[in-house]
């Protein structure tokens, strides 16, 4: 058992912890694919107990309820349908529905409010020639996120990969609201501070509330260094307001 704080810096929501941010956590220290699920608001700027065990890692909040939960990988992680070029990321990216729409401003992994260094600024677009909803962009990591060996660590990269698969499901199927439940993933070889990556995303299948995605990481040369899969649930829609 251990402590760690989830610093406001990693934020999905206003108050709560960045879903792929804390999927990543807890897949630390696990080989191979990792299943992360996330059962409840993750606090920020808290103690919060890190349980590992033979089965897996437990993030627990006070009273010992249970946050979320990692442990060896229970979903297939899906093939990339296609592997874009670092130009036709690019492209994509100018069609970030966020450049002209605003969705999570204080999003660690998606905000384009924050600046280089505090937020990832991940900005997928519908890629030419794809489906619907086969979303590409460059994400170049700043060194803010590199450890001493140049490396990104692996709650960054999990990340990296978290709001693209939402994305995909917006550029399918038009706005509205979702959160992460479930992350399945692995990384294959650790990308490094300031050499250009592609991230692709693209949707799956719905069954009602929930949707699942795939994500991956891939270098210029076309190799795929992480990928992910992913369970989102929608959220109802909001009751109406009385007059």
């Amino acid at each position: 058992m251990s402590t760690i704080v989830i610093d406001r810096q990693f934020r999905g929501p206003p108050n709560s912890g960045n879903g792929g941010y804390v999927c990543g956590l807890l897949a630390r220290g696990l080989e191979g694919p990792v299943t992360a699920m996330i059962r409840a608001p993750v606090p920020l700027d808290e103690a919060l107990e890190f349980e590992t065990g033979p089965t897996g890692n437990r993030l627990l909040g006070p009273e010992d309820a249970v946050i979320g939960t990692g442990a060896a990988a229970t979903q297939p992680i899906p093939d990339a349908p296609v592997i874009p070029t670092l130009a036709a990321a690019r492209a994509a990216s100018a069609g970030y529905f966020g450049h002209a729409n605003r969705v999570h401003p204080p999003c660690f992994t998606c905000s384009n409010e924050r600046e280089e260094g505090d937020g990832l600024r991940v900005f997928p677009g519908q890629l030419a020639g794809a489906e619907p909803g086969v979303l590409a962009c460059v994400w170049t990591p700043h060194a803010a996120f590199g450890g001493a060996d140049g490396l990104i660590p692996p709650e960054v990269v999990w990340a990296a990969l978290d709001c693209p698969g939402f994305f995909a499901w917006i550029e399918k199927e038009g706005r509205h609201g979702a959160l992460l439940g479930t992350m399945t993933g692995e990384i294959l070889t650790p990308p490094r501070v300031g050499e250009d990556y592609i991230v692709l995303a693209w949707p799956i299948a719905r069954e009602g509330r929930k949707e699942t995605a795939g994500v991956a990481l891939i270098n210029a040369e076309g190799q795929i260094l992480a990928r992910a899969h992913q369970v989102w649930i929608m959220m109802p829609p909001r009751p109406p307001v009385a007059a």
